[in-house]
């Protein structure tokens, strides 16, 4: 595969599978257990409508009390395949793999995670990469090892070139480096040839230091879905105004303003005196069908009807995720999205 051309798929495009790990006593949900495992009880269940579901478990105790809970749940097990390996704790969008077409192969990116700069240990994540590529899971792929914080939600691809992120997450992480350098560094990894850099935007229980994919998404070339907020009373107005500004002014390749689609504000959800996270942005994009964080709001409808203008080809699926975002997450950071021809 060497010397044939890289490129960064988008993740509307064709995928083989979606990738998680399942919660255990031994990870940060262990307070709250039986809680998360019925959200991803239910993403599991919502995942094999559309294509197979990766789980990693971290033995076989793990592996057999997970397949029961699904299993009695009536999921198409066929379309459930468990992988043994060790992690610290199941947000695989940040400690996954950034999958690169390369011909008829591909290049997994194995980027260093650090817990988010260090906030949590990260020990097991930063090698579950290289731990699943040595087990022969994925067909036709090169591992490449790159010594540079990133993970996955911080990172957004239209597949055609075109990235954006937030500065404050990368400068977070790289604080001695320019956004020229960090610029060129994504560009020359990633295969992109823009960088768009969004300077506002923050929710209140992140502790990713502002990861783009809880506020801006692509939904196609010329489009992006945003975490709106119209209520100038709010801790988040004026930092989600001026994002909403920022996106307004960015242009496609073609010089065209963006198709910009705005995401309801649900009311603020409260967990002993901290406010959580929880953002409509963090959906998960499958083979004909977008999987949205539901919060038991009444704006849960709404941004259901707003994901449906933004993807009028796919169906609408929510996901109860309110148990998630107990720990400053949500739906698509639990999961990383296997592009096509990546595994059997």
């Amino acid at each position: 595969m060497t010397g044939q051309a890289l490129r960064f798929p988008a993740e509307w495009e064709p995928q083989s599978a979606v990738l998680i790990a399942w919660p255990n006593a031994d990870t940060d949900w262990a307070d709250r257990l039986g809680e998360v495992e019925e959200t991803y009880i239910a993403l599991v269940a919502a995942i094999t409508r559309f294509q197979p579901a990766i789980v990693c478990v971290a033995d076989d105790d793990v592996q057999a009390y997970a397949r029961a809970r699904l299993s009695s749940a009536r999921i198409d097990m066929d379309r459930v395949r468990f992988v043994e390996a060790p992690y610290d704790d199941t947000w695989l969008r940040d400690s996954g793999p950034i999958s690169l077409r390369q011909g008829e192969g591909f290049r997994l990116l194995d980027f260093r995670f650090t817990g988010w700069g260090g906030k949590f240990d990260a020990s097991q994540d930063d090698l579950l990469v290289e731990r699943l590529h040595s087990q022969g899971i994925f067909l036709k792929s090169d591992r490449q090892s790159i010594d540079f914080a990133l993970e996955g939600g911080a990172i957004e691809t239209d597949g055609a070139g075109t990235l954006l992120s937030t500065w404050q997450c990368l400068h977070e992480r790289h604080p001695d480096a320019s956004r020229e350098q960090i610029t060129a560094k994504l560009s020359d990894w990633l295969r992109q040839d823009r960088v768009l850099w969004l300077d506002h935007g923050y929710l209140e229980g992140d502790d990713t230091d502002a990861h783009i994919d809880t506020l801006a998404r692509f939904a196609a070339a010329d489009a992006i879905v945003y975490q709106g907020c119209d209520d100038p009373n709010d801790s988040h107005y004026a930092e989600l105004q001026a994002m909403a500004a920022e996106l307004a002014a960015l242009r496609t390749r073609d010089g065209q303003p963006y198709r910009l689609f705005a995401l309801p504000w649900p009311q603020p959800v409260i967990d002993e005196n901290r406010r959580l996270a929880a953002s409509y942005a963090n959906f998960l994009i499958v083979n004909g069908a977008v999987l949205m964080p539901a919060y038991g709001d009444a704006a849960d409808a709404a941004a259901q009807a707003v994901l449906a203008q933004a993807f009028p080809d796919r169906e609408i699926v929510p996901v109860p995720c309110r148990s998630l975002i107990w720990q400053n997450g949500s739906l698509h950071c639990i999961t990383m999205q296997l592009p096509q021809g990546v595994v059997a």
